[in-house]
């Protein structure tokens, strides 16, 4: 795993496992993440303008779990990752992108899961953003 995925791996993992005690934490308005650390629906820090493009979009289908970011790509501004992870932190995928791809990544949960998901959204010029569903 090379530096940069390394770093992004870890600030979502370590944001997750701090801050969200339960189900509820990022929705919750007492655990959520520092402002300006981690961005979230009801959290966008300084860049409430950018939560409809930069907020990962999480879709469940049948044990598959599809992400999108509606982003923009350009070679000055896109979607470098998305990661998923699962309740308890462990990084269960990622997907990194260059400025030609379309920020959308894809998953199969295992057969028996049942709980919470996060997915995050690192743009390279907006930061990290994440969302939550249950399955």
């Amino acid at each position: 795993m090379d530096r940069r995925n390394f770093l992004i791996s870890s600030v979502a993992t370590a944001a997750i496992a701090t801050t969200c005690s339960s189900a509820n934490a990022i929705e919750g308005s007492s655990h959520l993440p520092p402002k300006n650390l981690v961005y979230t629906k009801v959290n966008t820090g300084d860049w409430e303008s950018k939560k409809g493009s930069h907020l990962p979009k999480i879709e469940l289908t049948d044990g598959k779990v599809r992400i999108s970011t509606k982003h923009n790509q350009s070679d000055d501004h896109y979607i470098v990752r998305h990661t998923l992870l699962l309740s308890d932190g462990t990084r269960f995928g990622s997907t990194t992108f260059s400025p030609e791809d379309t920020p959308v990544s894809e998953y199969t949960l295992p057969a028996d899961y049942k709980g919470s998901i996060f997915a995050t959204s690192f743009c390279n010029q907006h930061d990290l953003w994440l969302a939550e569903a249950t399955v």
